[in-house]
């Protein structure tokens, strides 16, 4: 070895060895050894779970190889034999109301006669019984009321088993000894709301108001409109009692943002044994908080950025619990393109801010009361923002605003409509388009160079910005240069004229959109779950229609002008599905699934850049950086590269190292083209299912440090399949060390 490396490079080898020994002792698990009562162990381990799943006469019996002096393998056979099946049913139900409700919801049951007999069904049947009971009037229902009797063949010859459900009394203690009372439906008598001062305790209430059957208690003048609370209060009095509408209650108040976490009780009516009282205590928050953040940035146009930003949420505006939020944020920063030393470091600069005002119910610019037994939890929300850019790219300015419906219709189900979507994207340095999309000026500046071409405009041989440039497409454009129409230049120059003219136009986007999103995560730390997303978005329609009723004329594109701005037509669709599967300890498979495609029509013929798609980036295609893959199999030439159709299928396989820290590989997959919309070069367009062949594929592996209320993850990828080279070079030429794509984010990408 020292005749390979010299003695320091041996010794720095063999401390690396040592170190790393060392780290895979700490960090790793150590060997599993083997002890006969663990395999013990595990025989009947084996044995009770093949006995839960109805093969009762299981056995396991164990046998070791000695494969080397201090390595063994352990064998376990299995003989399950048949499985067991639920043969008849035998209730016996003590309470007269809870048999009746048991009847009613037979075909529910778990337990099926002729099933296979599998200790997990009687778990589930256990839960649902408890919680029928309890959402259809038993509000003191206990689940060690329920027990469930196996009546086995003393022999273990008969295969089939009848089962036993009984269900008990309450048992209570009273004067030291055990008596049973039986379970009996109760109805709502009374409700009662308070309004707690949060200065003060719940002792005493000076002001009552009654609305229907909602008793409003208050410590001084109510601040709330009775309608309003009386909304969120799903339960009803003169109906059963239900464990359900005590949630939605509950999570109905905790939503609003307006009080802190609710408090509802029920105690028994003392004029009636068969009624409640129910009594839900609310705490207001504060009527104004006020918060702060800070952000420091870098991306391909900031070279470094600080972002401060505000907000100021106002609580019961108008006093029927509606919230109203200012948000306010500036930035400055340092542009990548300082050259002289005597200009500021900081030196551009954008700040925004919006408005959201959002109301607990559905306000309809029309009669909507046709439509209020159909949502949950609504909700209505109006939105006006506007942010100002100076030296940023083209120094945009834009104004949104929206009015928009939110409901849901259980836990897992959320809907959203967006009655209207207003954007009007104002770009105010249109002039400075080729300084900032500098691919675009080269190419031009090439082709300007390729003929020779001359003119006031041009300084050192090169184009000035913005005469030149502006001069120089349009004599090529007109024909008063040495490039023929006919000429791979002149379709190079049309092409850039095209995208200068789609990026610097200004943009008006009038549209509605509604989306559905099912979610079945119970919480944070659920790791098998599945997401689903649709979203439907139609812009334009509504104006141009106005438009055309009015009389109002074409230009001479034969488009609707509004304002002097061309506003937007088409339709948008979207897909998304991401599914997690638990798939061991503190290991987690997670698959998203994308698709979306914007198609212009009637008065354009192609998308806004804001409503496009690109590719690559952290939470993308991470062998590729952002912007920088697709569309399709063009050279990828422009700083952003965007298109009006996507595909996207993310895999990724997570897994914990040690503590906090995490670890992943991944597999990302999917593309951008142009379709249906005016772009007419085929590298670039969707022309059908052989086009799939350009999905790119990236591959890497990932680090991830859980910080509890955040996760800062840092990706590597690298480009498996790329479509942009020939097709003998797509496949693995482009993986090295060298040419690997670093991608830092915060939380997961799916």
């Amino acid at each position: 070895m020292t005749k390979l490396y010299s003695e320091k490079q041996v010794d720095q080898l063999r401390a690396y060895k040592r170190n790393f020994n060392f780290w895979l002792k700490k960090s790793g698990e150590p060997p599993s050894i083997y002890f006969e009562k663990n395999s013990t162990n595990t025989s009947k381990r084996l044995e009770q779970y093949y006995k839960n799943k109805g093969y009762f006469n299981t056995s396991v019996r164990t046998s070791i190889d000695t494969l080397a002096p201090q390595k063994v393998r352990a064998n376990y056979h299995i003989e399950t034999g048949e499985s067991f099946i639920v043969d008849q049913k035998i209730e016996d139900i003590a309470s007269a109301d809870l048999d009746s409700i048991y009847r009613k919801n037979l075909e529910d049951s778990h337990i099926k006669e002729g099933a296979v007999f599998e200790v997990e069904n009687f778990d589930k049947e256990r839960d649902r019984l408890v919680q029928l009971f309890r959402n259809n009037g038993i509000e003191n229902f206990q689940q060690k009321s329920i027990r469930f009797k196996a009546y086995l063949d003393s022999l273990g010859e008969d295969l089939k088993i009848p089962i036993g459900i009984v269900i008990q009394n309450e048992a209570k203690r009273e004067q030291n000894k055990i008596v049973e009372i039986p379970y009996v439906v109760q109805k709502v008598n009374k409700i009662k709301l308070y309004i707690e001062d949060p200065n003060k305790a719940f002792t005493a209430y000076t002001d009552t108001i009654q609305f229907n059957s909602l008793t409003i208690l208050s410590d001084g003048k109510l601040n709330y409109k009775p309608k309003t609370l009386a909304s969120g209060v799903f339960i009803k009095e003169g109906l059963p009692y239900s464990d359900l509408d005590r949630s939605n209650t509950y999570r109905y108040f905790s939503d609003l943002r307006i009080f802190k976490y609710p408090n509802i009780d029920f105690s028994n009516d003392p004029t009636d044994s068969l009624g409640l009282v129910s009594s839900i205590y609310l705490t207001p928050r504060e009527p104004f908080s006020v918060g702060f953040d800070l952000d420091l940035s870098h991306s391909n146009i900031q070279f470094f950025g600080i972002s401060l930003g505000s907000s100021v949420i106002s609580r019961n505006v108008f006093k029927g619990t509606e919230t109203l939020e200012l948000g306010l944020k500036g930035t400055i920063g340092a542009s990548k393109d300082v050259a002289d030393a005597n200009d500021d470091f900081f030196n551009i600069f954008e700040f925004g801010g919006d408005l959201k005002f959002r109301i607990p119910r559905m306000i309809f610019p029309f009669n909507g009361s046709l439509f209020k037994n159909y949502f949950e939890k609504p909700s209505t929300n109006i939105i006006i923002g506007t942010s100002f850019q100076q030296n940023i790219g083209l120094d945009k300015q834009n104004f949104v605003g929206t009015l928009e419906y939110q409901w849901s219709k259980n836990k897992t189900q959320k809907y959203n409509f967006k009655l209207l979507d207003l954007e009007f994207v104002n770009n105010k340095a249109v002039a400075n388009y080729f300084n900032v999309y500098r691919n675009s000026y080269d190419r031009l500046n090439s082709i300007a160079q390729q003929i020779r071409y001359n003119s006031q405009f041009v300084v050192d041989d090169n184009l000035v910005i913005p005469e030149g440039t502006t001069e120089f497409i349009n004599q090529v454009i007109q024909g008063e240069t040495r490039i023929e129409r006919e000429d791979q230049l002149y379709r190079d120059v049309r092409v850039i004229q095209e995208r200068e003219t789609r990026l610097t136009s200004n943009n008006l986007i009038t549209s509605s959109a509604f989306s559905f999103n099912r979610n079945t995560q119970e919480n944070i730390f659920d790791e098998d779950f599945s997401q689903f997303q649709l979203k439907v978005v139609s812009s334009g329609n509504l104006l141009t229609g106005l438009l055309s009723l009015t009389g109002k004329e074409k230009n001479e594109d034969q488009v609707y002008e509004f304002l002097d701005v061309i506003p937007s037509q088409f339709i948008k669709t979207e897909f998304n599905f991401i599914k997690h599967w638990s798939i061991g300890k503190e290991q987690v498979l997670a698959m998203r699934l994308f698709s979306g495609i914007a198609i212009p029509y009637g008065n354009s013929d192609n998308i806004p850049f804001t409503r496009s798609y690109f590719a690559g980036g952290s939470n993308d295609n991470r062998a590729w950086k952002a912007y920088k893959l697709g569309p399709g199999v063009g050279e990828n030439s422009n700083e952003f590269n965007e298109a009006n159709f996507k595909i996207a299928f993310n895999l990724e396989y997570r897994y914990t190292i040690l503590g906090p820290l995490k670890g992943a590989f991944f597999i990302d997959a999917g593309n951008i083209w142009n379709a249906l919309d005016n772009i007419e070069d085929p590298k670039q367009r969707f022309e059908g299912f052989e086009d799939l062949d350009e999905i790119a594929i990236g591959t890497g592996f990932g680090l991830r440090y859980d910080f509890d209320y955040f996760v800062f993850r840092i990706d590597s990828g690298f480009k498996t399949y790329d479509p942009s080279q020939i097709k003998a070079d797509r496949w693995g030429k482009q993986i090295s060390f060298r040419r690997t794509v670093f991608n830092i984010g915060i939380n997961y990408p799916f």
